[in-house]
């Protein structure tokens, strides 16, 4: 387990460094053109994911940051249950780190600081953040997991 959880806190410290970076590099708001479908952007989430929440007037923050301790505190007691499979603790491990990434955030900033952003002509993907791919690259591979496992269980039968 400690590995994982060394995995996890590794993806933290990128998280982390990487918003400070940014907060360094730019205003508010502000954006560089990386590529003709990508900006890097300074920019503040008070809500969940896709803004969800943002203009609530505060009491979303204590909410998102009690959502992810518990999501924390969950992931650890399944990690200590299941150390043995592999891709699941992956999966856990990266959850973890995007959880507490923006916990971090809302704890120290009242927001979460975002600043990818992908767009085409005058469509744009909400900006996200290292927190937010790991969160995301974790669901993905807890739902790979369960659909082999399940598919392994059938085949061994």
């Amino acid at each position: 387990m400690t590995g994982w959880l060394a995995l996890s806190g590794g993806l933290i410290l990128l998280d982390q460094l990487s918003k400070s970076y940014i907060q360094s590099l730019l205003r508010f708001g502000e954006r560089i053109n990386v590529l003709t479908i990508f900006d890097l952007t300074l920019l503040y989430n008070e809500g969940a994911a896709w803004s969800f929440l943002a203009d609530s007037g505060g009491w979303q923050k204590w909410l998102f940051i009690s959502i992810g301790i518990l999501a924390a505190v969950v992931i650890i007691w399944l990690m200590k249950r299941h150390g043995h499979q592999k891709r699941f603790m992956l999966s856990l491990a990266l959850i973890l780190a995007g959880a507490v990434g923006n916990v971090i955030d809302r704890i120290l900033h009242g927001h979460v600081i975002d600043f990818l952003l992908f767009y085409w002509r005058d469509w744009y993907y909400p900006a996200f953040n290292v927190a937010d791919i790991a969160i995301s690259c974790g669901a993905i591979l807890l739902v790979l997991d369960e659909i082999l496992r399940g598919f392994y269980a059938k085949s061994a039968k």
